[in-house]
């Protein structure tokens, strides 16, 4: 990556930034979670090498920085520390009451000094998952509130509270379902035009 970076390297390499970068951030998680939903085990070996890429990319664009530089190695320290920090119950005397994820919670709250449960959900991700997310973390911090209304909104809503309760990904859940559909879709595309 610094030899692609630096001059006499890739043109377009060099002219990326963290913000130009994004969509292909995005494009290759979801082309892990589709390499790991369909089995396919060869993709799932490439698509983790292209979501390392990405962030071997960032931390590469971030060492450029002229007030705040860093790398990968500061990248992987401070995951490292993370992952430390919040498994008390494995690298310290600490003992887990109750669920794993609460403690995760209530550590990543006071850390971050987030005031709700809910802070720190991305804006960004789609509106089933972050739905679900919102309804996990509810869930986990003992929030309980019943959508109003009986909209499209709201009654998709319920049924994003009722996978959460089930223990089911609602977004993979749907998007085995899409992705089925899609290929009923497809065969029947077939035959009408043999």
């Amino acid at each position: 990556m610094d030899r692609l970076r630096s001059p006499g390297g890739c043109p377009w390499d060099a002219q990326q930034t963290h913000e130009s970068l994004v969509p292909y951030a995005l494009e290759e998680a979801y082309e892990l979670a589709e390499a790991i939903e369909t089995g396919d085990r060869p993709g799932l070996r490439e698509e983790l090498g292209d979501l390392l890429l990405q962030v071997v990319f960032h931390a590469r664009i971030a060492t450029e920085h002229p007030t705040d530089p860093f790398d990968l190695d500061d990248v992987a320290a401070d995951l490292v520390a993370k992952l430390v920090r919040r498994h008390p119950h494995v690298f310290e005397d600490a003992r887990v009451e109750g669920d794993v994820h609460v403690q995760w919670d209530r550590l990543k709250n006071a850390e971050k000094q987030r005031a709700s449960a809910l802070d720190g959900v991305p804006l960004a991700l789609g509106a089933l998952a972050r739905a679900q997310k919102i309804a996990a973390r509810a869930g986990r911090a003992g929030l309980s509130a019943v959508p109003a209304g009986d909209g499209l909104g709201e009654r998709l809503l319920a049924l994003v509270l009722e996978a959460e309760a089930a223990g089911v990904d609602a977004e993979g859940a749907l998007r085995r379902s899409a992705a089925a559909w899609e290929q009923d879709l497809r065969a029947g595309e077939s035959s009408a035009g043999s």
